[in-house]
């Protein structure tokens, strides 16, 4: 019987290396680094997890070396996601910081950050420095965010400079808006000293007390509807308390049409805002509601054909800067509730590379080098973190896909401790091959040392 890919790793931890040389080659890759302008065919010689060599590699000159062809692949910065749930502590029944950790590595990421609404919330020292020793010794780095308040319940500062010395990298209530103006004005004058973001989940409370997007199939179906200005308020709210204050903002999962001219217009006049979308918000609408499957029910909820173009057109234009999954498991037996009833939110870290390739990439509305600075260094940039770079002398930091490659979406097969997908069996071009980073391989289901 196979163990599963959280055992595995555990078991993988304890092997001894004895300490000895690791030489690896990656083979006939297209290397591209939007940062140092480069994109070209050649070979990478890696050497105990750091990259040695660039340039075409007789393997012949290097025994007893690792050798991994990756003809036809594209190697890239390793790819970040900065919005994931992992549900540890509270709520490891669904997902745990090394199964998420699993799923992020299976899915092209070699680092994520993960947000606060746990159970407790990460809002102190004690749990941040839990999430940091659980994943300590992994291939995916993890980075938290801390909540904004304490508890996460919008009515005092959670401390936020022990949060930011003991490694949170942003700070945010997400799951809701921070609850009033005047905590999210002291919020953004507070992390302004450590030239940290806010991450606000744009929903007015007093106007998301339903299940889906307002509009014709809301109606038709007769279910209780979100209007898309409850994201247009917090998302101004948000803008116009960063301009008054200097502070960062960052627009998580941005789903609104107004909302992206919001943060358009607010980015030419110097305002610190920066946004992401999830792939769901860039290629499903609310019509996949007629069918009342819960996996297609989240927060903020799919809209309409209008807004999903206009994702699009602010990913092109820059305005929306990074795509992340804001991966949320669940239980079978929670989304398998009535509609109105069930949670929201869906898991993404093993589709969303090839949805944005299938979507984006192919389609033509963005390039390989646009696509890997949303994926690998905008998400650093915005939370101040080192952003990898294909050049000797430096860590291996990876993310190896195969543009090309055409797959079927396997729930069964996902690393996640949760299954809850809407897009499940559907047909995708372009996977991840491998990921390097931390001196480890993730490639063919499995981790090893390089």
């Amino acid at each position: 019987m196979e163990l599963p890919l959280e055992w595995q790793y555990y078991i993988y931890l304890e092997l001894d290396h004895n300490g000895s040389e690791m030489k690896s080659i990656l083979k006939s890759m297209r290397i591209i680094d939007p940062q140092l302008k480069i994109d070209r065919v050649t070979d990478i010689l890696i050497e105990n997890g750091m990259i040695k060599v660039i340039d075409d590699i007789n393997e012949n000159d290097f025994p007893d070396t690792n050798i991994y062809d990756f003809s036809n692949c594209i190697c890239a910065p390793g790819f970040f996601d900065m919005h994931v749930h992992l549900r540890e502590p509270g709520r490891e029944d669904e997902e745990t910081v090394i199964t998420g950790s699993n799923s992020a590595a299976a899915g092209g990421f070699t680092g994520v950050a993960c947000m606060p609404n746990t159970t407790p919330a990460i809002d102190s020292a004690e749990v941040i420095n839990l999430i940091k020793e659980k994943s300590s010794k992994h291939l995916v780095d993890v980075f938290p965010i801390g909540a904004v308040s304490k508890g996460r319940n919008g009515e005092i500062l959670a401390p936020i400079s022990e949060m930011f010395s003991n490694g949170a990298v942003g700070f945010s209530d997400d799951g809701t808006a921070v609850k009033s103006a005047a905590l999210l004005k002291n919020a953004l004058e507070y992390t302004s000293m450590y030239n940290a973001p806010i991450i606000e989940h744009c929903e007015e409370e007093s106007l998301a007390d339903g299940a889906m997007n307002e509009g014709l199939v809301s109606t038709t179906l007769g279910l209780p509807s979100l209007p898309t200005v409850s994201e247009d308020l917090i998302v101004m709210r948000g803008i116009l308390l960063a301009e008054y204050t200097g502070g960062r903002i960052h627009i998580a999962h941005i789903s609104s049409k107004r909302s992206v001219e919001l943060v358009r217009e607010a980015k030419k006049k110097g305002i610190n805002v920066t946004a992401e979308v999830t792939p769901h918000h860039f290629t499903l609408t609310d019509e996949t509601l007629r069918t009342f499957d819960t996996n297609f029910k989240m927060s903020p909820p799919l809209r309409c054909r209008e807004d999903v173009e206009a994702m699009i057109e602010g990913l092109k234009d820059g305005t929306i800067d990074c795509i992340a999954s804001d991966h949320a498991p669940h239980s079978i037996e929670e989304k398998e509730m009535e509609f109105i009833y069930a949670p929201n939110g869906i898991i993404g870290l093993e589709t969303q590379l090839g949805i944005s390739l299938s979507e984006l990439y192919h389609k033509k509305h963005l390039t390989l080098e646009e696509l890997i600075n949303k994926f690998a260094v905008n998400p650093r940039r915005i939370l101040n973190l080192d952003i990898p770079k294909l050049e000797v002398g430096s860590a291996a930091n990876l993310t190896i896909f195969d543009a090309n490659k055409i797959w079927t979406v396997d729930k069964s097969k996902f690393k996640s401790k949760s299954k809850n997908t809407p897009f499940d069996k559907r047909l995708l071009t372009g996977k991840s091959v491998a990921v390097i980073n931390n001196e480890q391989i993730y490639f063919d289901g499995e981790f090893k040392k390089i």
